[in-house]
Order: C-alpha cells, then structure tokens, then sequence
C-alpha cells in the first residue's frame, strides 16, 4: 500500500459540518411540485427536457401520440445510421469496427477505404504516450482507481500540448483523435500500474502494435503474455462500437457540451466528462449486475432451475435479498422499453462466447433474468412497465468470460464513448454559441446576519 499523507483527524468537526449542511439544505419535496421543476432535467412522464439539437446521435424506445408513451423496439443512430446496419456492414466485411464507427462520429461521414485507411494511421501514430509520460504521470501518482488516473492523465496531457488553449475546430479534432488513440494506452498502464503498487504484482508494460485495432491493441497491452483470441477482440470491438454513442442527453455527453459551453479546452472538457461516467449511476451500472448475479449464484443451489431463481429474483425485488434496493439490475432504461439494440446484438455475442468458454449455465441465468423480471414486476408490484434488458446486463457478463478484471469495466466504456464525446463537443463548438445555464430557483426564507458575538 503507498504511504499516506499522515493529517491531524478533524473528523469529528467535519462529520458535524456535515450535519449541519444536509439540515440545512432540505426542500420539502411539494415545492418541486409547486415551481414545476424538471427534476434530473426530466419531464413528469419520464421524457428527458429538450435542451438542443444535434446531428450525432439518436436514441428511440418509444413513439409519442397525443401526449402517450407507445412502447417499441429500441433503435440507436450515429450520425442517422442504425447501429445494426454499422455493425452487420464491418462484421460482414470481417473488418474491426469502432475506428470506423469514430470516424463517423466526428466527421458524419462514413469513410470509404482510402480514409479509413488514412485515419487507422493517424490512430496508430498517436497511441504511444508522449516521453516520460509514463513515469511522471501514472507511475509516480498510481491510482487505485482507473478512472480517476485516466481523468488525470487526460487532464496532463494539456502539459504535452503545444497548442492546448485553442478552441479551432481542426486543432480541437487533432486534440480529440489523439485521446480516441491515447485512452487505451492510458488506462492499460493505469492498470498495470495499480495491479503493481496495489496488489503488488508484477509490472508489465507492453508498447502499442502499429498494426492492430483498438481493441487488438488494448486485450495485448493488458495481459502479460500479450496474447488474445481472434473472437475476444471482435467481442471487445463490437463493445467498443456499441458504448461509443447514446444521445447528447446521457450525462457524461451533456456534460461534455456543458464545460465546452463555457469556451474551455478540450482536455478539460473530457476529464469532466469522465468524472461523469465514473458515477454508479452511469458507467459503474455492469458492475451492479456483476454483483447480483454472483449472489444469486451463492443463494440459490441450483441455476438451471427457473423456480429457484424465479423465487429468488422475487426475493431482490421485494428487497429481501441482495443490497436490498429492490432493484433488479441490468433491468430497465430510461429511453427503451421493448428492446435495447445493443443489449440485443451482445446477447448474441455473449452467448457465442459462453458456448466456447463452457458458461452456458450462466448465460441461461443472464436469460431467465431478463425473461422473468417483467412478469415478477407485474406480479409483485403491479407495475405493468414495458421493461428490456439493457446494455449492462450482458456487458459485465461478457467481460468476465474474457477474464478483463472489474477494474477496467467503467474504463472500456470510457475507450469507446470518448468518440461520442468528441463528436459532441466538436458540434457544440460548431453551432453552439451560448453557454449553458439552467436555473435554480431559491426557496429559502431571507436571514438576518448575526453579530459573531451574539450566535449560539
């Protein structure tokens, strides 16, 4: 473990500060009611609040008529292509994806061979880190998260820069192509790094291969002995593919348009965005699976039987098992209601690469929890919701059977949204010019100030 700055312990005065601030800061749940606040920028009947518009992304669950929510099979555009075609069309060609999906990110274009060809290149001359990179700024800090290290690294890079300040389109598209290149290399020596101050393992640092993809290059800089199979890279492409887009409303890519609003630099920008993703509430989400599936498997002696595990999927729901949220993880979106279009494609993926590494058991688990929840929801709790399972009910899943550690889970997510981020910040430098600045309304009384000497 790294020695630990040794501090006088105050916290007996900042558990009280504590206190002090959340009596405080209390609202009286009527009154968000009574300004009709969009709470979590979202409308009384679940819709996000419309705040711009964009040429990205898109994300559809449902049809709205006359003011009702129809529930239909999810679909995902970039740039206004189904990610089914983007996927079919390089899985056919037998070609990794996501270095073309990022050109069409940033570009709105699909590149034809040429470009393509012309982009790979520029991705593989910046992937290497800058000199002396390595050690000043991940070996002599390591971090035992991976995220919070990649923020920094991001957040160092405006050192390495000769012109990081400049807000010009084509200097802010060299700046966002070098950390699409750069992320994997960063988190997979964040990685290595931790694995060695932290759990004191050996350190191994493997260099970029000019020759390989995103994905090839990532799964050989994070194992040892460097190898990988030819279905874990395509896996882990299409992984990268599926989280590198979804709608300039999720959080990490509204915050991307929210700090360029303010004409900041692009490292800035991204850092914040991956102070986004790193919350539970939004990349964190695999592991919620992860872990209640594994529980599942430690209560109930059976898997393959449906009533054991029906039994026991009642029992997280009514908040007798598990962390006791009475939330079936993996479950439910925001936007989708039938079906999730990426959860959709990696179920098939994932079931490809339980039958080789010999988890058919378990991918039946995976299944029978997404087949059952609705019904045990309607059951239960009268709750008739059109509910789907969504991307990370199978992601966690599938990074296990690849034995990628949970460490590095929030980080893959951040691999491929960066390519989203980047498209968004680019549009929002493009035909953005104001800065975003939602209200919030006061509702405390008017104080009087205290002389020093008279408070209690």
């Amino acid at each position: 473990m790294l020695n630990k700055e040794v501090k006088k312990d105050h916290t007996n005065f900042i558990n009280y500060m504590a206190r002090q601030s959340v009596n405080n800061d209390k609202v009286d749940p009527v009154e968000y009611t009574q300004y009709n606040v969009k709470r979590g920028l979202r409308n009384a009947d679940g819709t996000g609040v419309l705040v711009g518009l964009t040429h990205v992304g898109d994300v559809k669950g449902y049809d709205n008529v006359n003011g009702e929510k129809i529930p239909v099979p999810g679909e995902l555009y970039y740039r206004g292509i189904e990610i089914n075609d983007l996927v079919n069309g390089f899985q056919k060609d037998g070609r990794f994806g996501f270095e073309e999906c990022a050109y069409l990110l940033l570009t709105g274009e699909l590149p034809n061979k040429t470009l393509l060809a012309e982009f790979n290149q520029i991705l593989s001359d910046n992937r290497p880190l800058a000199d002396g990179f390595m050690e000043d700024m991940i070996m002599k800090a390591p971090s035992h998260d991976i995220m919070n290290k990649l923020a920094r690294c991001v957040l160092a890079s405006y050192t390495y820069d000769d012109n990081p300040d400049s807000t010009d389109v084509s200097n802010v598209v060299r700046q966002c192509i070098s950390l699409i290149a750069k992320f994997p290399t960063m988190v997979a020596y964040a990685y290595r790094t931790k694995r060695h101050y932290y759990d004191h393992k050996s350190m191994y640092i493997h260099n970029p291969k000019p020759e390989l993809s995103t994905a090839e290059n990532f799964l050989r800089m994070i194992r040892s002995n460097k190898k990988y199979t030819k279905l874990e890279a395509e896996i882990l492409d299409l992984m990268l593919c599926l989280h590198a887009e979804h709608g300039g409303g999720n959080n990490s890519s509204f915050t991307t348009r929210v700090v360029t609003s303010t004409g900041t630099d692009t490292y800035s920008a991204i850092a914040a965005a991956i102070g986004s993703l790193k919350g539970p509430k939004h990349g964190g989400a695999n592991h919620k699976v992860l872990g209640m599936v594994n529980d599942i498997k430690r209560n109930v002696s059976d898997i393959t039987d449906e009533k054991q595990v029906y039994d026991y999927l009642v029992k997280i729901i009514n908040k007798e098992a598990y962390d006791g949220s009475g939330l079936i993880y993996g479950m439910g979106h925001a936007v989708y209601t039938m079906s999730d279009p990426r959860a959709v494609l990696l179920k098939q993926k994932a079931e490809e690469l339980a039958e080789v590494t010999g988890n058919m058991d378990e991918f039946q688990l995976y299944r029978r929890i997404e087949a059952f929840t609705p019904e045990i929801f309607a059951t239960h709790k009268k709750n008739n919701k059109v509910m789907c399972a969504n991307v990370d009910m199978y992601s966690g899943f599938v990074y296990s059977m690849m034995n990628i550690p949970p460490d590095l889970y929030t980080p893959l997510f951040a691999i491929g949204r960066v390519a989203g981020w980047s498209a968004h910040r680019i549009e929002e430098l493009s035909i953005g010019n104001r800065i975003i600045r939602p209200a919030y309304k006061n509702v405390l009384k008017k104080g009087q100030y205290v002389e020093i000497d008279k408070r209690v």
